[in-house]
């Protein structure tokens, strides 16, 4: 294994938490994986993780050194793509299914052939993604964060309108606000849907 791909095998074990998910994201298996950080340790002179039977997790100069490896890694990809302007690798994203259905899915096929070196996988779902360990790299969700842990760079707008039927006008006449609606289904014993 080359030093970047070690270095990569070695951010991904942090960041998961895990070397047999690590291995499993760099395309290897675990002993080619637990191999290379011994090398990588060896080299240092020093221990970068803490080891047991259920999760990695960094010793304070393995910390330190993953810090750097971040910092040195995403320069090096940003020179590589800005001299060759390509995108390349893994994409795993994770969005919300009318996002998906509306608004990805029909662009994608023009992103791909544009970016013809880039894998994207797709998740589609309402629920809770934990980035680090289930390995996904963005998600794309509508309104505000909760979560100020994450790094959030807002994609766009999307207005919403209310929109009633000719019919439903004819029959309730035009509601004043939203809490005419709530209290004509109130009174009526109707159901949203």
């Amino acid at each position: 294994m080359d030093r970047f791909a070690t270095l990569n095998l070695f951010l991904r074990i942090v960041d998961r938490g895990s070397f047999t998910a690590a291995a499993a994201d760099c395309g290897i298996s675990r002993p080619v994986a637990t191999a290379a950080i011994k090398t990588l340790e060896q080299r240092l002179g020093t221990r970068l993780l803490h080891r047991s039977t259920r999760h990695v997790r960094p010793t304070e100069e393995g910390a330190t050194y993953y810090r750097r490896c971040v910092a040195i890694l995403a320069d090096l990809e940003d020179a590589d793509r800005g001299a060759s302007g390509a995108v390349a690798g893994l994409l795993r994203a994770h969005v919300i299914g009318r996002l998906a259905r509306m608004i990805l899915l029909p662009a994608l096929p023009d992103f791909m052939t544009r970016h013809p070196a880039l894998t994207v996988h797709l998740g589609e779902g309402e629920r809770f993604v934990d980035l680090v360990r289930e390995g996904v790299d963005c998600v794309v969700r509508a309104g505000s964060l909760s979560d100020s842990d994450m790094i959030v760079r807002p994609l766009g707008v999307m207005e919403e309108v209310t929109l009633a039927s000719p019919t439903y006008l004819a029959q309730h006449g035009m509601p004043a606000s939203p809490d005419d609606l709530d209290a004509e289904i109130s009174q009526k014993g109707c159901t949203s849907g």
